[in-house]
């Protein structure tokens, strides 16, 4: 059924939580509104400060981000507050920790008004720097005794973490694993001196305990991307992504309705046979693509 997107629009920026849910729905379930949907947003985009969370299961993300929303701990308890939206979204089957309408659906919080939003991961271990890409600022969280640390290096956070968050910090072996975490940071490229160093905080979040020190550090980080441009270049790098990540869909759904013709299953047959090889098969099928 088709909506009146001005309309929910237009509720959303008043404050209207269930108009916010609604424009989130039309994304992840891919609308046929979707485009004319993004269209109404994006002129109210661009104010809203992006705080990606991620790190193992089990680590604490999620009680660190019902700790940051104020001075409640779990989540479940702001789930009435009138400033506070918060929305649950399956990966459906997307790796990387997070769904694959999150760009979209961020866009619609930044243009619903809502000047801080928190992304949290589902915590999948070595793919979980896809939040990078999506993030102003990403926190990256790990604990004592899960070997986080390994972890951490084979995952490839050390590159894109601006925040690393040792939580359960009571626990034995918090000291150890912020050693460990500092002796791997100095691996990395000498950094120029106006560069941000990532600052390692030490929180007890199920007490609250180090949360403001994170809040504070979140706050020093976000003013060195604006004082430098940095933010500036991070958000157009990542609608850049989006772009480029909307083609490529585009076409590897063009390229798929083509398996139900003739094209492809000849070319795939002219390079079995050695007559042609993939790339040329490849140049033949872009070419019928921009004749459609």
């Amino acid at each position: 059924m088709a909506v009146d997107v001005a309309a929910l629009v237009t509720r959303a920026r008043e404050g209207d939580h269930r108009s916010v849910a609604r424009l989130i729905s039309l994304v992840e379930n891919a609308s046929p509104q979707l485009r004319e949907v993004m269209a109404a947003l994006t002129p109210h985009t661009g104010q809203a400060q992006f705080i990606g969370l991620t790190g193992s299961p089990g680590v604490g993300k999620s009680t660190t981000t019902g700790a940051l929303l104020g001075d409640r701990v779990r989540m479940q308890d702001h789930a009435t507050d009138r400033d506070v939206y918060i929305r649950s979204m399956g990966t459906r089957g997307h790796l990387g920790g997070l769904s694959w309408a999150a760009p979209q659906a961020l866009r619609v919080l930044d243009a619903a008004g809502c000047e801080v939003v928190l992304v949290e991961t589902v915590g999948v271990g070595q793919a979980e720097v896809e939040i990078a890409s999506l993030a102003d600022s990403t926190v990256v969280m790990l604990a004592p005794g899960m070997g986080d640390g390994i972890q951490a290096a084979k995952a490839g956070i050390l590159e894109v973490a601006d925040l690393y968050v040792v939580n359960k910090a009571d626990r034995e072996g918090a000291d150890a694993t912020i050693r460990d975490l500092r002796a791997m940071l100095t691996l990395g490229d000498k950094k120029a001196k106006e560069d941000w160093t990532p600052p390692i905080i030490k929180t007890i979040a199920a007490k609250g305990e180090g949360i403001d020190e994170v809040a504070a550090a979140l706050d020093k980080h976000y003013a060195w991307l604006t004082s430098t441009g940095a933010l500036e270049g991070r958000r157009r790098k990542r609608i850049a992504d989006e772009i480029e990540n909307l083609v490529v869909t585009n076409l590897r759904e063009q390229v798929g309705d083509l398996r139900g013709g003739e094209l492809l299953p000849d070319l795939a047959e002219q390079v079995m046979a050695g007559t042609t090889d993939p790339y040329a098969a490849a140049d033949k099928i872009i070419a019928t693509l921009e004749r459609n």
